[in-house]
């Protein structure tokens, strides 16, 4: 027999997905013009034209609700295959650094990840909305590399997931310090030296002489 509870969720009011987006298109024009910390549920859902119900029943808070509108800026990423796996690299670091310098991005992003310091679900939140997701780029790099022949195949998957995450750490950890920490611009230069550490290593260098 079929639980009260579970019939009022099989018969409840489906979710919109025109909702979600105008939620999370009026998150973002908050984030723009309040900051996240004047940013509230009720604010947003009035700019979405919806109830401030309507923003519970789908998120626990301004934080997940934030987490969310962020990610989606995330997913504008596109993988360039411009025909080198550094020109790969280089394109895709400069769209995320381009998107790290919108202020919705950069204030929303800060925010939750200070947050999350001290609150676990919401880490977990951020790394399956932003993080995993995101991996797709590597994923899609690799790939395309490795049937142009300039990298080799593994055979082991979990040794190809050990190096995904790696290369992911690396390359979304050096463009968030470089314009979230030192406020430094992304440049076609920086970009390019990235890649080629990446690929290369740090150059070598001569000891002086002794002496």
């Amino acid at each position: 027999m079929q639980s009260r509870s579970s019939a009022s969720r099989a018969t409840g009011r489906p979710r919109s997905a025109a909702a979600d987006a105008a939620i999370l298109e009026a998150t973002r024009a908050a984030l723009v013009e309040l900051g996240w910390s004047k940013l509230t549920l009720g604010d947003v859902a009035t700019r979405a034209g919806v109830a401030k119900t309507t923003l519970y029943r789908r998120w626990a808070g301004k934080n997940e609700l934030v987490v969310d509108a962020v990610a989606e800026l995330f997913d504008e990423l596109e993988l360039p295959d411009s025909g080198s796996l550094a020109a790969d690299i280089e394109g895709v670091v400069l769209q995320f650094a381009a998107i790290l310098d919108r202020p919705e991005a950069k204030s929303g992003l800060m925010a939750v990840v200070a947050e999350s310091t001290h609150d676990g679900a919401l880490r977990a939140r951020i790394r399956a909305s932003i993080v995993d997701r995101q991996k797709r780029l590597v994923l899609e790099g690799r790939a395309h590399a490795q049937a142009r022949g300039e990298l080799p195949p593994e055979e082991d998957p979990g040794t190809a997931a050990r190096a995904v995450d790696l290369i992911f750490d690396v390359v979304a950890g050096a463009v968030l310090h470089r314009t979230l920490v030192s406020a430094e611009p992304v440049t076609e230069d920086w970009a390019c030296r990235l890649a080629q550490i990446l690929l290369q290593g740090l150059p070598e260098t001569t000891p002086p002489p002794p002496g």
